[in-house]
């Protein structure tokens, strides 16, 4: 059997210089500056980012790195590690939504953004990326990215949002315009505010309801592994995870369309009603019966039993009950696989291998169809259950997965 590979993140170090070296060596100059920011995983609140709900991100300590110089005209070239020899250009003047093609569209998209939403000063750029966040795996690096992009740019163009956490919404907004316009890859905001908004030690509770304010949509809450002797083990499958095949998006209208059927702006108004009446089952049958059809109703259950799962996971980790949170994780997971069809078959396998090898509970992370699963277990375990996962995936002939341990890390910021 192959020895599984564990993913280890850059130290601040590493980036700094891995990035500028890429910077010097395509376009014969220093950078003004490198600035990084993480990759997420979400603890659990699967796909109630864009039905207004509640998710719980921690930032990864994996990063992408960029390292950037202005320019004074509208011509921005990018480059990263993942191909060196090959540079992405693109005039910012002019340029319309889909207009830049791969992965370029990303760090491209949120100059475009920011210049669509008024900040006209906002010209082009050189810069290199390196990272560490594992492409396709459900751990956002294009979030990592688009963030680290934004940053950059309010940085060297003096637009003054980076300093604060309300002010970084204005970026936030700017790097999920460049994914859901620019590179066509639907986003809900999840993956930006985690990558921008997170402090160390502390996962996100982040509220979606679009009335809150950008003060009132976010509360830290403590998450502490060491303190129960845990790790959260973080496993690709490396199933390809692509959310730009209409999928993603399929379920979106699906739910956008549930809500009107039952009249209400949002499914977040329908799973608070169902959590405060008398009889919460009655209440979530009354809610599905009034529901055309079968499909329908399977995308609505798990919404509004993923809302309420991410408010039962936030007490039952503060008090410690370990036990409960890993069993909110195993439902999570099947109800992502049964009600929202997102999972593929190396999810499920991880997730069963993961539990059957002691975990406290196990889910899939991010969009679905592909990526990466989680798992709750003892602290000194992580090595020896991605293993067991690897050896299973070797007998189902599947490509080996690769791990990492993740731990609550700091959002963007300049790293240089």
């Amino acid at each position: 059997m192959t020895d599984v590979e564990f993913i280890e993140p850059l130290s601040h170090e590493e980036g700094v210089s891995k990035a500028t070296k890429l910077f010097v060596d395509t376009f014969g100059t220093a950078p003004e500056g490198v600035w990084g920011a993480p990759g997420r995983v979400n603890l659990i609140g699967e796909h109630t980012d864009y039905n207004a709900g509640l998710c719980l991100p921690i930032a990864l300590p994996h990063r992408t790195f960029i390292a950037l110089k202005p320019r004074e005209d509208t011509k921005v070239r990018v480059v990263s590690d993942v191909a060196p020899d090959k540079v992405t250009e693109a005039d910012l003047d002019g340029l319309k939504a889909r207009g830049v093609d791969g992965w370029g569209a990303y760090p491209v998209g949120v100059a475009w953004a920011l210049r669509e939403a008024g900040f006209t000063k906002v010209k082009g750029f050189d810069a290199a990326f390196t990272s560490c966040v594992p492409l396709g795996s459900g751990l956002s690096s294009s979030a990592a990215m688009t963030c680290s992009t934004a940053l950059a740019l309010d940085d060297v163009y003096n637009l003054g949002y980076g300093d604060s956490d309300a002010g970084r919404v204005t970026l936030i907004n700017a790097a999920i315009k460049s994914e859901n316009e620019m590179a066509g890859a639907s986003t809900g905001g999840l993956d930006q505010n985690a990558s921008m908004r997170c402090t160390a030690g502390h996962a996100l509770l982040l509220d979606c309801r679009p009335e809150l304010t950008p003060l009132e949509n976010v509360s830290q809450q403590e998450f502490d592994l060491d303190k129960y002797n845990l790790e959260l083990l973080v496993v690709d499958t490396q199933a390809p995870h692509q959310l730009n095949d209409g999928q993603y998006a399929q379920r979106r209208a699906t739910c956008e369309e549930a809500a009107k059927v039952l009249g209400v702006a949002n499914l977040r108004v329908a799973a608070d009603g169902i959590s405060k009446a008398d009889d919460q089952f009655q209440a979530l049958k009354e809610t599905l019966d009034a529901l055309p059809d079968e499909t329908m109703k399977k995308r609505v259950r798990h919404v509004v039993t993923e809302i309420e799962r991410v408010r039962s996971f936030v007490r039952a980790f503060a008090k410690g009950d370990i036990q409960a949170a890993g069993r909110l994780f195993n439902a999570s997971h099947d109800s992502l696989a049964a009600d929202y069809e997102v999972t593929v078959p190396e999810l499920d396998i991880a997730v069963d291998v993961a539990r059957k090898n002691g975990a406290y509970g196990a889910r899939m992370t991010g969009g679905g169809f592909g990526g990466s699963i989680i798992a709750l277990v003892d602290k000194g375990r992580s090595q020896e259950v991605a293993q067991k996962i690897a050896d299973e995936f070797e007998r189902q002939g599947f490509h080996a997965p690769r791990a990492l341990a993740a731990y609550a890390a700091p959002s963007a910021s300049r790293e240089a």
